[in-house]
Parts: C-alpha cells; structure tokens; sequence
C-alpha cells in the first residue's frame, strides 16, 4: 500500500477520473503527498511536460533542469527541496517512460488545467527550452505539438513563442568556423 492509500488519497484523486490518470502522474503526486490530490496531480503533470520538452533534443541540461526547479518551487508554491525531488522525478519518468506517456500526460493536464494554466505552462515551456540561450528546433516542434495537444490556438502558440523568438535556433543566423555569426 502506498502513501496516498495509507492517507486516504488514492480514493479521492483516483475517483477524479481514474481513466486518465497516469502511473507517472501517480508516482510524481505521491511525492507531494501532503498537498490537495488535485494539486499534487497538476503539478505532476506540469512537471511531466517541462522534463518532456527538455527532453526533446535528447538531453536534458544543467541549466534546463535549474530553470524546471525554479519554475515548479514558484508555480507550485514549494519549498526548493521538494521542487528539486519532482522535478528529478518528472526527468526520470520522461527519460524512462516518455514515449508511452507523453500523450497521456498531456492528456490529462489538458482536462485538469484551465486555459489560463495552459497558456502559463507554454511560457513555461519556452523558458526551459531557452534557459541554454538557444530553442532548438527539436525542442520547438515538441512544445508545438504539446500546445496542439492541450488543445489551444495556433494564433495562442504564436503569440507565446513570440515572446522568445531571440532565441529560437531556426531563426538565428549560422556561426562560422571561429563563433562568430556569418553576415
């Protein structure tokens, strides 16, 4: 028995929709054990699609997992410590488990979030993909798909990415053999 049965949990976030919550959303929510059910949910999942998108280029970085630690203690009003073990977590459930749950994940953070909450997690998602300067294009067609999954507006992903377009590697100009861009 885990911890959310032993306290009564599992009932009450299982019975919010036990279709669609994830085994990966189940074990990130168990470490936040003494918040709401549906917030440890959320949170999960938020965290989830951060590691995804940091993920994308098939390596997570130091500085991408600093800004996913940061982004989860404020947006989840956590102290740093435990941000830090969900946000270790969420990488290690993406790296194991992402191609089997990406969708699902996406899924039910997309039945549980309001439009606002989606609209924020895609400037989350842009900032972690930037926290190394550079968005690449791996990282960018990710979060495309994340917000098409999420079930929000071209016109809503084209606003947020605007807002980082300095440092989408797609529109940056190529470097020549000693680091300096070409004219």
């Amino acid at each position: 028995m885990g911890i959310l049965e032993t306290l009564g949990l599992r009932a009450k976030a299982a019975a919010s929709d036990p279709k669609t919550e994830t085994e990966t959303v189940r074990k990130i929510a168990a470490a936040l054990d003494r918040l709401e059910p549906e917030r440890a949910r959320y949170l999960a999942a938020f965290a989830f699609l951060l590691g995804r998108v940091a993920l994308a280029d098939m390596g997570i970085s130091a500085e991408e997992t600093l800004a996913m630690e940061r982004i989860v203690a404020e947006k989840g009003d956590l102290p740093e410590a435990q941000a830090v073990m969900v946000v270790q977590m969420a990488k290690t459930q993406s790296i194991l488990f992402g191609g089997v749950e990406n969708f699902l994940v996406t899924r039910e953070f997309k039945d549980i979030a309001s439009r606002e909450h989606k609209i924020a997690l895609l400037h989350c998602l842009f900032a972690v993909s930037s926290a190394d300067r550079s968005i690449s294009s791996a990282e960018e067609t990710t979060i495309r798909k994340i917000a098409s999954e999420l079930m929000l507006d071209h016109a809503d992903y084209v606003e947020v990415k605007s807002a980082y377009r300095d440092h989408l590697a797609t529109l940056r100009k190529p470097e020549s053999s000693n680091g300096a861009p070409r004219a």
